[in-house]
């Protein structure tokens, strides 16, 4: 039987934050821009409690939370915390796969401690963070990755939980299916259609049904349903996208001016991609309208992208494709896909051949 820790700090961005500002301490915080088209990229619990959250709008969490303080991102300061905490892992076990920098998977069956009760090694490793970053953790303990997932959640903040094999099915059983892990908004709301709002909605319907309905996930989901998920924790777990968006100050309505904020967004895909010795063969640019609409446009290549001219230039003519625009663009997005390791062959083989895929 596997032992599984998923381990995922409380707050993380707006902990940092009143961490290294005691004045913020106790108080509704936001991390991210105030500005009318700002979005929050992270809130203390604090703000939390006023229904303050990720990815709202400035506007409306300050409506929500008129006392509400923001403060500019330190992204190079939550990478070097998120480096401390990865060592502590590495204490414990090799097999560690990190989801974010505030979140990360371990497998702890055979540690490198020698310990035998997974829940101590949780605390051990709570306690050893909050020791040298000062920072608190929750944790979730159990025999496979999507029950440690859901475990984490149980007692947030600074907290732990444990679901054994025993109560595993059972647990899914009584949970909502949009509170799962992988069931997002558009997925949840098609099984809703299809009479599926519980595990045990979920458990009810048939392997044949669910990959007739759902694809490849269909599998996924009849293990989940019955407490089995098989994933290993992958330390080598490679990312599958690298993205870069920007929401303007005023919308864009022309082409020109909005080919143009496409250049800084490629240069951070483009610069990310040199440090980690990695390309990809797709590149994607997303356009959010006005009215929140958005719409995207994509195009693989044969082989890796060779340099940032390559992306731009792609994405430039990707967003071509969808001028003149329906309506004024509030957003844009660049995304690098398809990764790979051949950042070295793409620069000597030329550029890719493109296919077109909208």
């Amino acid at each position: 039987m596997r032992k599984i820790v998923h381990v995922d700090m409380d707050a993380f961005y707006a902990s940092v934050e009143q961490r290294d500002n005691p004045g913020l301490r106790g108080k509704p915080l936001a991390v991210g821009g105030s500005a009318a088209r700002g979005v929050v990229a992270a809130a203390s619990y604090e703000a939390r409690a006023f229904g303050v959250h990720s990815a709202m709008p400035s506007v409306t969490a300050k409506r929500k939370c008129p006392d509400l303080i923001f403060v500019p991102p330190r992204f190079d300061v939550y990478k070097a915390v998120s480096q401390q905490i990865r060592e502590i892992f590495a204490e414990y076990t090799p097999l560690i796969e990190p989801l974010s920098l505030d979140e990360a998977y371990l497998d702890v069956t055979e540690n490198l401690k020698g310990m035998e009760i997974a829940t101590e090694i949780a605390l051990e490793i709570r306690a050893k963070i909050k020791q040298v970053t000062g920072l608190n953790a929750s944790a979730g303990i159990s025999y496979n990755k999507f029950l440690a997932k859901m475990a984490s959640d149980l007692n947030k903040p600074n907290g732990q939980a444990v679901i054994t094999p025993k109560n595993g099915p059972g647990f899914v059983e009584t949970l909502p299916v949009k509170k799962f892990h992988g069931v997002g908004p558009a997925t949840a709301e098609r099984m809703r259609r299809y009479g599926i709002e519980t595990g045990l909605d979920l458990k009810s319907k048939s392997l044949i049904f669910l990959q007739e309905h759902f694809g490849k996930s269909g599998p996924y989901f009849y293990g989940i349903a019955r407490g089995i998920d098989e994933r290993q924790v992958r330390p080598d777990r490679i990312r599958k996208s690298v993205g870069a968006e920007d929401t303007f100050a005023e919308d864009i309505d022309d082409l020109e001016h909005a080919t143009a904020e496409l250049k800084p967004l490629a240069e951070k895909v483009w610069r990310y991609c040199e440090a980690q010795g990695i390309s990809g063969k797709t590149v994607t640019v997303k356009v959010k309208y006005s009215d929140f609409t958005q719409a995207t446009r994509s195009r693989t290549g044969t082989i890796p992208f060779a340099s940032v001219t390559d992306v731009f230039d792609t994405a430039s003519g990707l967003l071509a494709t969808v001028y003149p625009f329906k309506l004024s663009v509030r957003l844009l997005g660049v995304t690098l896909s398809s990764l790979t390791n051949d950042q070295t062959n793409a620069a000597t083989e030329g550029k890719p051949q493109l296919d077109l895929n909208l």
